[in-house]
């Protein structure tokens, strides 16, 4: 399992809204493969997945704020490490 983490995209960036996921839960994602949009208070950006795995688990839903280095979501392995599998 690896935790996706919201980035610190400027020196100064404290926090970032939320504003799309770009995979499905359950979608397989490859690094650099966009994976969400964040908004700052300077930009909005995509972010891309910085390992591949399959999208298990979104802990932060589109619109949420949270602080950088937040767990976002949860990439897995294999499909079958996921909850409900």
């Amino acid at each position: 399992m690896h935790e996706v983490l919201l980035p610190q995209l400027t020196e100064t960036m404290e926090e970032g809204t939320i504003r799309a996921w770009l995979k499905e839960p359950r979608a397989f994602v490859e690094a650099g493969e966009p994976l969400f949009e964040v908004e700052t208070d300077k930009m909005n950006v995509e972010v891309e997945a910085l390992e591949s795995g399959y999208l298990c688990e979104v802990k932060v839903a589109v619109g949420e704020t949270v602080a950088v280095h937040t767990v976002l979501a949860v990439l897995a392995d294999d499909l079958g490490e996921c909850p409900g599998s």
